[in-house]
């Protein structure tokens, strides 16, 4: 089994695709890592060697991934909330952050639509 940075990379995938699996690391990243260690981007993780694994595994100590990379983002979420920036304010509100708009769009970020009860009819005295 083939683990790296803390994430088992599935076995019947592509080397190219499985090092995907780590957060952080895309296609590009993944074709120049396999490139940096040797390895052909069409070799099977199940296929890979034990010496292999080891050199993808130092490269990619290199590189920020999971969770070192996943706090340096939310700290700099966090750093624009705490300024009070435009886009600190958009993300307290969750709201879409560059410049979409919203007037229409953006139910995945503000919600489900508000229902508002139309033509709802008072209670008639007797």
């Amino acid at each position: 089994m083939a683990r790296i940075a803390g994430i088992n990379i599935p076995l019947n995938k592509r080397a190219e695709v499985g090092m995907t699996y780590v957060y952080g690391i895309g296609r590009s990243t993944s074709n120049k890592l396999l490139s940096g260690a040797g390895i052909a981007p069409d070799t099977y993780v199940r296929d890979l060697t034990d010496d292999e694994v080891a050199r993808l595994r130092a490269a990619v100590d290199d590189l920020d991934v999971e969770g070192d990379l996943r706090r340096e983002r939310n700290q700099n979420v966090k750093r624009l909330m705490e300024i009070g920036c435009y886009r600190g304010l958009r993300h307290r509100r969750n709201l879409p952050v560059r410049g979409q708009n919203t007037k229409t769009n953006a139910r995945s970020r503000k919600g489900p639509k508000r229902m508002s009860v139309a033509g709802k009819k008072k209670a008639v005295k007797k």
